[in-house]
């Protein structure tokens, strides 16, 4: 995650310090007043967290950070606890007292990431593409893609009750849907990572409506799959299905 912080410079080198320390994050920027750091998110558009002195930067800052098209998550840090109920009436993420110890630090970071995941997903379920069927265009929700099947200079788009087949290579369409939504798991498929129920040790199952489609794993695939979903006890993964809930 791309962020910024907005502080005075003693505190700032403290949650540099900080944010050096976590990997799931790349520190853009420093400022010491809030115009630099709106004028830096209006221009790079993919900062994700900002920490803020509310002290410093004010209350109605986060309101002109809520103005910009594709405004950062918010924590605050702050020496009071004073502007606490408003800033989380303003939907920021978390509140941090200072001096700020780094546990609390790494659960606030924690809980921004699973808010950002969150909302990309959420921006996933509602992107759409257009499908060319001889000479009419069809428009097809990519939530609604379960799986994608790979043929000699085609691929078959699959949904609950359709099949679209589109001119592409398995590598082109991979390249252009999300990675947080859509993993390849074999040479010949690409799934839904919502629609897995079950998976096995050489396949998986998709939900399809009311029924369940065995999908083959590719032994070159099947660490990735493994490694991009949550599994409680990852030990046991080698000998256990991992069921969805």
């Amino acid at each position: 995650m791309n962020c910024i912080i907005v502080d005075d410079k003693r505190s700032s080198e403290h949650l540099e310090r900080y944010v050096a320390k976590c990997s799931s994050l790349n520190l853009v920027g420093t400022f010491s007043d809030t115009v630099s750091a709106f004028d830096q998110i209006s221009k790079r558009n993919n900062i994700d967290l900002a920490f803020v002195d509310i002290s410093l930067a004010g209350i109605e800052s986060f309101e002109l950070f809520e103005s910009l098209i594709n405004p950062p998550a918010i924590i605050v840090v702050s020496s009071t606890d004073q502007h606490a109920l408003k800033a989380f009436d303003l939907n920021v993420v978390d509140y941090l007292l200072k001096p700020v110890n780094f546990s609390r630090f790494c659960r606030a970071v924690d809980k921004s990431i699973r808010i950002n995941t969150r909302n990309k997903s959420r921006k996933n379920d509602e992107k759409e593409v257009f499908i060319r069927k001889s000479s009419t265009l069809i428009r097809l929700k990519m939530k609604n893609i379960i799986y994608i099947e790979g043929r000699e200079n085609y691929v078959i788009l699959n949904t609950c009750d359709k099949r679209y087949a589109v001119h592409f290579t398995m590598k082109g369409i991979e390249s252009q849907l999300p990675a947080d939504c859509f993993i390849r798991v074999h040479r010949s498929f690409i799934i839904n990572k919502k629609m897995i129920k079950v998976i096995h040790d050489n396949s998986l199952d998709l939900i399809v409506g009311d029924n369940l489609k065995n999908i083959p794993i590719g032994k070159m695939f099947r660490s990735q799959l493994l490694d991009d979903i949550f599994i409680m006890d990852k030990n046991s993964a080698a000998t256990h299905s991992y069921v969805s809930q």
